[in-house]
Protein backbone atom coordinates (compact mmCIF):
# COMPACT_ATOMS: atom_id res chain seq x y z
CA UNK A 1 0.00 0.00 0.00
CA UNK A 2 1.24 3.56 -0.76
CA UNK A 3 -0.05 5.17 1.93
CA UNK A 4 2.90 5.22 4.27
CA UNK A 5 4.68 6.29 1.45
CA UNK A 6 3.05 9.18 0.17
CA UNK A 7 2.58 10.46 4.15
CA UNK A 8 6.47 9.64 4.13
CA UNK A 9 7.46 11.79 0.57
CA UNK A 10 4.78 14.52 1.88
CA UNK A 11 6.81 15.04 4.95
CA UNK A 12 10.37 14.80 3.62
CA UNK A 13 9.38 17.96 1.36
CA UNK A 14 7.94 19.84 4.39
CA UNK A 15 7.24 19.04 8.16
CA UNK A 16 3.19 18.76 8.43
CA UNK A 17 0.30 17.85 10.80
CA UNK A 18 -2.18 15.10 10.27
CA UNK A 19 -4.88 18.20 9.25
CA UNK A 20 -2.35 19.42 6.63
CA UNK A 21 -1.12 16.00 5.47
CA UNK A 22 -5.37 14.69 5.23
CA UNK A 23 -5.89 18.79 3.56
CA UNK A 24 -2.58 17.16 1.39
CA UNK A 25 -4.35 13.86 0.29
CA UNK A 26 -7.73 15.10 -0.52
CA UNK A 27 -9.60 15.70 -3.61
CA UNK A 28 -8.63 18.94 -3.63
CA UNK A 29 -4.79 18.31 -3.40
CA UNK A 30 -2.84 15.91 -5.12
CA UNK A 31 -5.30 13.33 -3.97
CA UNK A 32 -7.23 14.73 -6.99
CA UNK A 33 -4.70 13.27 -9.91
CA UNK A 34 -2.45 10.70 -7.52
CA UNK A 35 -3.74 9.57 -4.28
CA UNK A 36 -6.46 9.86 -2.13
CA UNK A 37 -7.21 9.75 2.00
CA UNK A 38 -9.17 11.06 4.63
CA UNK A 39 -8.20 11.65 7.79
CA UNK A 40 -9.59 8.12 8.97
CA UNK A 41 -6.78 6.06 7.02
CA UNK A 42 -4.09 8.98 7.78
CA UNK A 43 -4.33 9.04 11.41
CA UNK A 44 -3.32 5.39 12.32
CA UNK A 45 -0.73 5.26 9.53
CA UNK A 46 0.71 8.34 10.99
CA UNK A 47 0.83 6.37 14.38
CA UNK A 48 2.40 3.20 12.88
CA UNK A 49 4.82 5.48 10.97
CA UNK A 50 5.63 6.62 14.48
CA UNK A 51 6.02 3.58 15.75
CA UNK A 52 8.60 2.33 13.39
CA UNK A 53 10.72 5.36 13.66
CA UNK A 54 9.89 6.92 10.41
CA UNK A 55 8.27 10.08 11.72
CA UNK A 56 8.92 12.35 14.55
CA UNK A 57 6.44 14.81 16.31
CA UNK A 58 8.61 17.22 16.43
CA UNK A 59 5.63 19.91 17.91
CA UNK A 60 2.26 19.56 19.76
CA UNK A 61 -0.17 22.16 19.58
CA UNK A 62 -3.65 23.16 20.86
CA UNK A 63 -6.34 20.45 20.92
CA UNK A 64 -3.99 17.72 20.45
CA UNK A 65 -2.54 19.11 17.09
CA UNK A 66 0.80 17.44 16.28
CA UNK A 67 3.28 18.36 13.69
CA UNK A 68 5.32 15.74 11.96
CA UNK A 69 8.68 15.44 10.20
CA UNK A 70 10.53 12.34 8.43
CA UNK A 71 13.48 11.07 10.39
CA UNK A 72 16.26 9.33 8.18
CA UNK A 73 14.82 5.87 8.72
CA UNK A 74 11.82 7.63 7.21
CA UNK A 75 14.16 8.87 4.05
CA UNK A 76 15.80 5.79 3.67
CA UNK A 77 12.16 3.98 3.72
CA UNK A 78 11.20 6.07 1.54
CA UNK A 79 14.10 6.32 -0.83
CA UNK A 80 14.46 2.54 -0.47
CA UNK A 81 10.27 2.24 -1.93
CA UNK A 82 10.85 4.63 -4.82
CA UNK A 83 13.97 3.51 -6.21
CA UNK A 84 14.29 -0.38 -5.29
CA UNK A 85 10.54 -1.61 -5.33
CA UNK A 86 9.59 -2.25 -8.80
CA UNK A 87 7.04 -0.75 -10.66
CA UNK A 88 4.40 -3.14 -11.15
CA UNK A 89 0.82 -3.19 -12.85
CA UNK A 90 -1.50 -1.57 -10.15
CA UNK A 91 -4.76 -2.89 -9.25
CA UNK A 92 -7.06 -0.72 -11.08
CA UNK A 93 -10.67 0.01 -10.17
CA UNK A 94 -11.45 3.19 -12.71
CA UNK A 95 -15.16 3.92 -13.17
CA UNK A 96 -14.26 6.35 -16.20
CA UNK A 97 -12.16 3.48 -17.93
CA UNK A 98 -14.82 1.17 -17.23
CA UNK A 99 -16.85 3.72 -19.01
CA UNK A 100 -14.45 3.42 -22.23
CA UNK A 101 -15.15 0.05 -22.45
CA UNK A 102 -18.85 0.46 -22.69
CA UNK A 103 -19.17 2.86 -24.83
CA UNK A 104 -20.28 0.13 -27.65
CA UNK A 105 -23.40 -0.48 -25.66
CA UNK A 106 -24.35 2.87 -26.44
CA UNK A 107 -26.01 4.56 -29.23
CA UNK A 108 -23.47 6.17 -31.58
CA UNK A 109 -24.81 9.96 -30.58
CA UNK A 110 -24.60 9.08 -27.11
CA UNK A 111 -21.24 8.08 -26.82
CA UNK A 112 -20.81 11.26 -28.97
CA UNK A 113 -22.17 13.08 -26.03
CA UNK A 114 -19.76 10.84 -23.44
CA UNK A 115 -16.99 11.26 -25.21
CA UNK A 116 -17.94 15.22 -25.03
CA UNK A 117 -17.86 15.25 -21.61
CA UNK A 118 -14.57 13.35 -21.65
CA UNK A 119 -13.07 15.80 -24.07
CA UNK A 120 -14.73 18.82 -21.72
CA UNK A 121 -13.38 17.42 -18.07
CA UNK A 122 -9.50 16.42 -20.35
CA UNK A 123 -9.16 20.29 -21.40
CA UNK A 124 -10.74 22.16 -18.25
CA UNK A 125 -7.93 19.67 -15.96
CA UNK A 126 -5.22 20.69 -18.42
CA UNK A 127 -6.05 24.26 -18.28
CA UNK A 128 -6.00 24.18 -14.56
CA UNK A 129 -2.69 22.55 -14.40
CA UNK A 130 -1.36 24.97 -16.74
CA UNK A 131 -2.82 28.32 -14.60
CA UNK A 132 -0.84 26.71 -11.55
CA UNK A 133 2.12 25.57 -13.43
CA UNK A 134 1.92 28.96 -15.05
CA UNK A 135 4.64 31.09 -12.90
CA UNK A 136 7.55 28.26 -13.80
CA UNK A 137 6.07 27.33 -16.89
CA UNK A 138 9.84 26.73 -18.88
CA UNK A 139 11.41 26.31 -16.22
CA UNK A 140 11.45 23.54 -13.42
CA UNK A 141 12.14 25.67 -9.79
CA UNK A 142 14.57 24.04 -7.21
CA UNK A 143 13.75 22.42 -4.39
CA UNK A 144 10.68 20.53 -2.91
CA UNK A 145 8.43 22.40 -5.79
CA UNK A 146 10.02 21.04 -8.39
CA UNK A 147 8.19 17.53 -7.92
CA UNK A 148 4.58 18.91 -7.62
CA UNK A 149 5.89 21.24 -11.33
CA UNK A 150 7.12 17.56 -12.60
CA UNK A 151 3.76 15.80 -11.41
CA UNK A 152 1.71 18.82 -13.16
CA UNK A 153 3.92 18.44 -16.06
CA UNK A 154 2.70 14.92 -16.22
CA UNK A 155 -0.90 15.62 -15.37
CA UNK A 156 -1.08 18.39 -18.43
CA UNK A 157 0.62 15.85 -20.73
CA UNK A 158 -1.70 12.81 -20.19
CA UNK A 159 -4.76 15.79 -19.60
CA UNK A 160 -3.69 16.64 -23.61
CA UNK A 161 -3.57 12.77 -24.67
CA UNK A 162 -6.72 12.26 -23.10
CA UNK A 163 -8.34 15.10 -25.31
CA UNK A 164 -6.59 14.28 -28.22
CA UNK A 165 -7.76 10.32 -28.04
CA UNK A 166 -11.59 11.52 -27.22
CA UNK A 167 -11.54 13.70 -30.42
CA UNK A 168 -10.70 10.42 -32.42
CA UNK A 169 -13.01 8.22 -30.53
CA UNK A 170 -15.79 11.40 -31.32
CA UNK A 171 -14.57 11.44 -34.84
CA UNK A 172 -15.37 7.58 -35.11
CA UNK A 173 -18.44 7.39 -33.67
CA UNK A 174 -19.50 10.73 -35.71
CA UNK A 175 -18.80 8.65 -38.99
CA UNK A 176 -20.82 6.28 -38.30
CA UNK A 177 -23.52 9.14 -37.07
CA UNK A 178 -22.70 10.20 -40.78
CA UNK A 179 -23.44 6.40 -42.19
CA UNK A 180 -19.59 5.87 -42.87
CA UNK A 181 -18.38 9.18 -44.54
Amino acid sequence: MSLPHALLGLLAIESRSGYDLTEALSAEGIGKHAWTAGHTSIYPELNRLDAAGHIEVIERGARGRRTYSITEAGRDELRRWLVETPIRPAVVRNENILRLFLLSALEPQDAVDVLTQILEHAESEAAELRRVREPNRDLVPEGPSAFGHIAAEYGIRADDALADWARWAIDHFQRTIDGGK
